[in-house]
């Protein structure tokens, strides 16, 4: 019988830690006013003839009223270049990393066979000046998010416009935290042991089921739409109160489901 007791004590214990290990902060002043809003993944694209972040995507989204998610990376010379992933191959069509290129060099590099180049941020900032909200996300290579934080707040510091700042990475949620805790910070997140980081299958699962959450202390969590109903994620929204963003829906039909949940809607191939 003691030995159940204990059995069962430890399993409480096991419970309530991890009920604790994903809360967040509630209730970020800014959040009333960005869920006031649609925004458009990665701008108001329409491959092949207006390609993802690029300056005509983010330019149309704002003519027509939404927001824009949009995804930053640190160059070489400390500049911040707007694009999805490091690799340059699948929107540019040529070898190399983001990462190792400087702003010279961007010029050379066209997007999805258009005469759109890869943007920097602080024009896509000159170009919105407030008009509508961002969603920013950090995406980290190579351990660099200090100084990808860095580069950003360098920019955002003197920006007036309503923005909140997110990353699948905790690194960048932690410098937030020490550095900026007045800005709305969103923890991304999917089921990564289905789509592997690549990282190892302790940190999927640590990253899948948000165990991070008491340091980071996100706002907003941003959970992938169809992997929503993820035990972590539902806690979160549903316990402790967090407002959740979900990505990417492509129809009007979850748009409206994910509306009717209450989430913040970040959308592509069609427009609500």
């Amino acid at each position: 019988m003691i030995a159940v007791i204990i059995i069962v004590a430890v399993i409480v214990v096991l419970a309530l830690l991890y009920v604790l290990s994903v809360r967040g902060r509630r209730k970020h002043p800014k959040l009333s006013k960005l869920r006031k809003w649609s925004y458009a993944h990665r701008g108001l694209h329409d491959k092949p003839h207006i390609p993802e972040n690029s300056l005509h995507a983010f330019y149309l989204a704002l003519q027509k009223g939404y927001g824009i998610e949009l995804d930053v990376h640190l160059m070489r010379d400390g500049e911040i270049a707007v694009i999805h992933d490091s690799t340059l191959e699948r929107t540019t069509g040529q070898k190399g990393k983001i990462e190792h290129l400087t702003t010279r060099d961007l010029s050379r590099y066209n997007l999805e066979g258009t005469d759109e180049t890869i943007p920097l941020f602080k024009d896509v900032l000159a170009m919105y000046n407030g008009r509508a909200p961002l969603i920013i996300e950090l995406k980290t290579a190579g351990g660099n998010a200090a100084k990808l934080c860095e580069g950003v707040f360098k920019l955002l510091d003197d920006y007036k416009g309503l923005y909140c700042v997110e990353s699948f990475d905790p690194r960048c949620l932690l410098w937030l935290k020490k550095n900026r805790p007045e800005v709305c910070r969103g923890q991304l997140a999917q089921n990564f042991l289905k789509n592997p980081s690549g990282m190892g299958r302790v940190i999927d699962f640590v990253l899948t089921f948000m165990l991070e959450n008491f340091l980071t202390r996100p706002d907003f969590i941003a959970y992938k739409f169809s992997d929503r109903k993820n035990l972590s994620n539902v806690l979160c929204l549903k316990l402790w109160k967090l407002q959740g963003a979900s990505w990417t829906l492509r129809n009007k039909a979850v748009y409206h489901e994910a509306l009717g949940e209450g989430l913040i809607p970040i959308f592509e191939k069609f427009e609500p």
